[in-house]
């Protein structure tokens, strides 16, 4: 069962993944709000916590976020046709860098001209956090 809420969006941000055993430099294959597709070497097993740091171009600091492997392609080839990689599910994330994610989601899903009804998921993601800081403010 899918449980993905947002659309991903193909793009490629580097990524750090940190577990008590050992760190593995990767890249983004897929990113959406609810979780992210990282291609490395070698993949965590299904069901392993990690620490996760994201470079998301044109953003000011590194996105910091704690995942569960959802899926893992841990045996095969490490190319474009089955990229070997894991699935991760977002367990602990700030709304700021969700918010960071939806946006540069949404800005590449837009600039390939996607329906504009699939961007209403992500444009509520937005909204809402500008209105939460506008509060606080």
């Amino acid at each position: 069962m899918d449980t993905a809420q947002y659309r991903k969006a193909e793009v490629k941000w580097p990524v750090v993944i940190e577990t008590d055993e050992r760190s593995i430099d990767g890249v983004t294959w897929e990113v959406s709000p609810d979780g992210i597709f990282i291609r490395c070497a070698k993949p965590l097993r299904l069901n392993e916590v990690c620490d996760l740091t994201i470079q998301v171009p044109g953003g000011d600091c590194s996105l910091e976020a704690s995942a569960e492997v959802v899926w893992s392609n841990i045996y095969g080839q490490y190319d474009e046709i089955t990229p070997r990689g894991m699935g991760l599910r977002f367990l602990g994330i700030s709304s700021e860098h969700r918010q960071l994610i939806a946006k540069g989601v949404f800005q590449k899903l837009k600039s390939e001209n996607v329906d504009p009804r699939e961007l209403e998921a992500l444009e509520t993601i937005m909204t809402d956090q500008d209105e939460i800081g506008s509060e606080a403010a």
